[in-house]
């Protein structure tokens, strides 16, 4: 496994596997890796000859009262579960390599990008697109691999690349979960061992909003309405959004539904805001 933090120098790494014929697949990480990077990994290494893994804890995605001075990080721990994996490439850039002095071009989609955490988060995605265009150019994957759970981003990468004619297969990953249901997720360790606890009645929810529509419900209020009072009865979290869109394109839905619709959680606990998301009907 090779280890490489500028730009040139992975470009000629990759550039000789390329002339060899392989192909490339991507894994974009912050890093504090987990099992659901892990599985992302997997996916990469059957899919393609070569994987590379970025880790990189980008602060244009962050607003200016959020977490990226607490943000979690262990690279020593990260490398070597990469090396456990048979990953052949990390990026592992300081912030001036990615973000040059004078920099100042960015991506946006102005529509998906601000709508649902993109309007908790004002800026969010246009960080997230900047730095995943960036990374695109910088590795030239054949195929790049989501997670699932982050549904919106990956939602608005999959536009992205689509719109900008980007030569990449998008693959998105299944959410991967711990014991007690809860998404995992590298945030989860900056929760209290209370909050923790609490946290599960996310994944709860979700089964809740499966079961009404087992039983024949396809109404979104109702839905959306069930959800978020048994969020609420866990006084540990802060329900800051109960949405229910579709799950092609994030429009809204109302009334009630014939397609499959995606069922998208923001739940805050303490300082550490927790997602979660299922595709329903």
């Amino acid at each position: 496994m090779k280890v490489i933090a500028t730009i040139a120098e992975l470009r000629a790494a990759l550039k000789a596997e390329r002339l060899k014929g392989k192909s490339i697949g991507l894994v974009p990480t912050m890093g504090y890796l987990h099992i659901g990077h892990m599985t992302l990994v997997r996916h990469a290494r059957a899919a393609c000859d070569v994987t590379a893994v970025s880790i990189f804890v980008n602060p244009t995605q962050f607003g200016p009262n959020e977490d990226l001075s607490t943000y979690p990080r262990d690279m020593a721990g990260d490398l070597a579960k990469l090396k456990a994996e048979g990953v052949d490439y990390v990026f592992t850039p300081e912030v001036a390599e990615i973000y040059r002095a004078g920099a100042n071009t960015i991506v946006e989609n102005p529509v998906l990008s601000r709508i649902l955490i993109g309007k908790i988060r004002p800026g969010h995605f246009r960080g997230v697109s900047t730095v995943v265009t960036k990374l695109f150019n910088i590795v030239q994957p054949d195929h790049a691999f989501f997670g699932e759970k982050d549904y919106q981003q990956l939602t608005i990468i999959r536009r992205m690349v689509a719109d900008l004619d980007m030569p990449i297969v998008i693959t998105g990953v299944a959410t991967v979960r711990e014991a007690d249901g809860v998404a995992c997720s590298s945030r989860n360790a900056m929760l209290t061992p209370e909050h923790r606890k609490a946290a599960a009645i996310l994944p709860r929810s979700l089964d809740l909003a499966d079961e009404m529509v087992a039983q024949g419900q396809r109404s979104v209020a109702a839905i959306r309405n069930a959800v978020r009072t048994m969020l609420e009865t866990e006084k540990q979290g802060d329900v800051e959004a109960v949405d229910i869109r579709d799950a092609q394109t994030l429009d809204p839905v109302s009334g009630k539904f014939k397609q499959p619709v995606v069922i998208l959680l923001t739940v805050r606990f303490g300082k550490v805001r927790l997602i979660d998301q299922r595709v329903i009907g």
